[in-house]
């Protein structure tokens, strides 16, 4: 698939088949977050691939009992291992949550590419992801996503058009702009 055609087509997937994922899909898959950019290139993450059928019922009870997620061939939980991360972005702030996130997108993509659905998950309980999945105090659980083949067709989702989100030279939004053209 063409790389802005993969961009496209990914959509959240919230009902799969339960075929398994070849084991060289899957590396392929997990592969394309090892390469993701991060700070520094301290890489400072680790994903759970979780595969046993009662461990991913576990883990959706834990993603605010969101069954959806166990009916997928794997579910991938990404870890930041914050201690490693670099931690001064803009002065302000630990890369950790970005790093992950970036990681976890290159995977993501490259389930569309591989033809498997996806659905990034930010709602969980972390304490309870941490029980389940056997995750250190110390490590972070930043998102987690399910990993299968679609049973339906994923529905469609608006998104912003260019000028609701983008400025040149300097921060104005459509908002401001209308207020704006408002005014006189």
């Amino acid at each position: 698939m063409e790389f802005y055609e993969i961009i496209k087509k990914r959509k959240s997937v919230r009902k799969y088949k339960s075929d398994p994922i070849p084991e060289d899909v899957l590396n392929r898959i997990l592969d394309a977050g090892r390469m993701a950019p991060s700070a520094k290139n301290y890489q400072p993450w680790h994903f759970i691939v979780v595969r046993d059928p009662e461990m991913k019922k576990k883990v959706a009870e834990a993603c605010r009992n969101q069954p959806f997620m166990a009916e997928a061939g794997v579910i991938i939980c990404g870890c930041a291992l914050e201690k490693i991360a670099w931690g001064r972005m803009g002065n302000y702030m630990a890369s950790w949550p970005h790093d992950l996130t970036i990681a976890l997108d290159h995977i993501i993509l490259a389930a569309t590419n591989e033809g498997l659905g996806t659905c990034w998950i930010g709602a969980f309980d972390e304490k309870m992801v941490k029980d389940v999945l056997g995750i250190p105090d110390d490590v972070r659980v930043v998102a987690l996503t399910p990993v299968g083949y679609p049973a339906e067709e994923a529905r469609e989702r608006g998104r912003l058009e260019l000028k609701d989100i983008v400025s040149y030279e300097k921060f104005e939004t459509s908002r401001e702009l209308e207020k704006r053209d408002k005014k006189g």
